[in-house]
C-alpha cells in the first residue's frame, strides 16, 4: 500500500494525514476540476485513473503545474476488473469518485447499446472491486437526465426518476438503482448520486478546460469553437418549444463550483448517510440564444448560428431546486453566466485546438 507519510503537507498528526480517493475518469473534463479542488484540500490525496478515451494527458501536467504536487494516474481500461485491482492495491483508498463513462446524448440515441455496455459495465465492475478490497463509500456522478421530461419545476430530489428520453439518461438511472439496491442489502456502504445539470466554465488560469474529441456535443464548446474560427456556425436544435424565446431553456452551473460540491459531498460520505442523492446546479434557466449572446459578450466575438428541428431524446426545459445541497452538503453554487462564458472563452482563446497545442 502507498503512504500517506509524504502528502501531509506539514502537519504532523496522524489524524490531519489526507486520505487516497480513487477519481475514475480523473482526465477528463469534470474529473480534472474535481482533481484540482481536491489537490487543494489537505484531507485528500486523489489517484487518477482514466483510459484516455475522451481526454488528454496533458490535461494532468498541467494540473501538477497549477497545484505544484504529484498526480499518480493509471491509464486503466475499466471494462477489465484486473486494472482496477493493480491500483486499489497499492493505494489504501477511503472512497472513489466514479467519473468515467460515455457522455454524448447524441450518440447514446444512435449507439444505445455501446452506452449500456461501457456505463453499466465499469460501474459494476468498479463496485465489485470496491468490495473485494473493504472500500465502501462512492461519490457517482450522475446526470440530471435520470428525471426525465419534468413533471413540474424546479426538479428536486423527490421527482421521480427514470422516465428518461435517452440511453445516457437511462445508464445513469440504472446505476443509481444498482448503488441504492446496493445500500439498502449492504449498509456499511455510504453513497452519494451527484446529479449535475450542465456543467460550463474552466479554471480561471485557462489552462484547464473541456476539449471534446471531434464534433462537440455540448452548447458552450461548440459556440467557443465557433467564436474561435474552428467551427462556421452553430445551430440551434429546437425553436418552437413553450419557452420565452422557443429554444431550449437549461441549468448551467461553473465547472468549478461544480468540483467543489465534489469535495462538500465527500464530507456527507464521512456520516452514515446510506444512499442519497443531491442536485449540483443553479437554480436558474438559461436559453440557447441567451447563451449565444453571452458568449458573444465574453469573446467579443459574432456567433452566426442556423436554426434547426428539435433533436431526438431533448427535453424543453430543465433546472432545479438545490435547497438539499444547500442544506446538507452546505454548498452552494456562485459563479454567474458572465463569469462561465468568460472563463469558457479564456481556455478556448488560450487553447484554440485544445490540449493537442501542448
Amino acid at each position: 500500500m502507498a503512504s500517506l507519510t509524504n502528502h501531509v503537507n506539514g502537519r504532523g498528526h496522524e489524524e490531519d494525514e489526507p486520505k487516497f480517493v480513487l477519481v475514475t475518469g480523473g482526465a477528463g473534463y469534470i474529473g480534472s476540476h474535481v482533481v484540482l479542488e481536491l489537490l487543494k484540500d489537505y484531507r485528500y490525496v486523489p489517484v487518477v485513473v482514466d483510459n484516455l478515451d475522451n481526454s488528454h494527458p496533458e490535461c494532468l501536467h498541467r494540473i501538477e503545474a497549477l497545484s505544484g504536487k504529484k498526480v499518480p494516474f493509471y491509464p486503466v481500461d475499466m471494462m477489465y476488473k484486473d486494472g482496477l485491482r493493480e491500483v486499489f492495491k497499492k493505494y489504501n483508498f477511503s472512497s472513489a469518485i466514479h467519473l468515467a463513462g460515455l457522455k454524448a446524448v447524441g450518440e447514446s440515441v444512435e449507439n444505445p447499446m455501446k452506452y449500456y455496455r461501457v456505463n453499466i459495465g465499469i460501474a459494476l465492475n468498479l463496485v465489485e472491486v470496491m468490495k473485494e478490497f473493504g472500500v465502501g463509500k462512492l461519490l457517482f456522478s450522475s446526470s440530471a437526465t435520470v428525471y426525465g421530461t419534468p413533471k413540474y419545476l424546479p426538479l428536486d430530489e423527490n421527482h421521480e426518476t427514470g422516465a428518461c428520453s435517452n440511453p445516457y439518461g437511462k445508464t445513469k438511472f440504472f446505476i443509481e438503482e444498482m448503488l441504492k439496491d446496493l445500500s439498502q442489502v449492504e449498509n456499511d456502504w455510504n453513497i452519494v448520486l451527484l446529479r449535475y445539470f450542465n456543467p460550463i466554465g474552466a479554471h480561471e488560469s485557462g489552462e484547464i478546460g473541456e476539449d471534446p474529441n471531434g464534433i462537440p456535443a455540448n452548447l458552450m464548446p461548440f459556440l467557443t469553437q465557433v467564436a474561435v474560427g474552428k467551427r462556421k456556425e452553430a445551430k440551434v436544435f429546437g425553436t418552437d418549444y413553450a419557452t420565452r424565446d422557443g429554444t431550449g431553456l437549461r441549468d448551467y452551473i461553473h465547472v468549478v463550483d461544480l468540483a467543489q460540491g465534489h469535495v462538500a459531498a465527500l464530507a456527507k460520505l464521512e456520516e452514515k448517510c446510506g444512499c442519497r442523492a443531491y442536485n449540483l446546479g443553479t437554480g436558474k434557466s438559461v436559453s440557447v440564444l441567451e447563451m449565444i449572446a453571452a458568449v458573444e459578450k465574453a469573446s467579443g466575438k459574432k456567433i452566426p448560428y442556423v436554426l434547426c428541428h428539435r433533436r431526438e431524446g431533448d427535453v424543453g426545459e430543465m433546472y432545479c431546486d438545490t435547497t438539499k445541497a444547500e442544506t446538507e452538503l452546505k454548498w452552494k453554487a456562485t459563479r454567474s453566466l458572465d463569469q462561465m462564458c468568460a472563463d469558457s472563452w479564456n481556455w478556448q482563446r488560450k487553447n484554440p485546438t485544445g490540449y493537442k497545442t501542448a
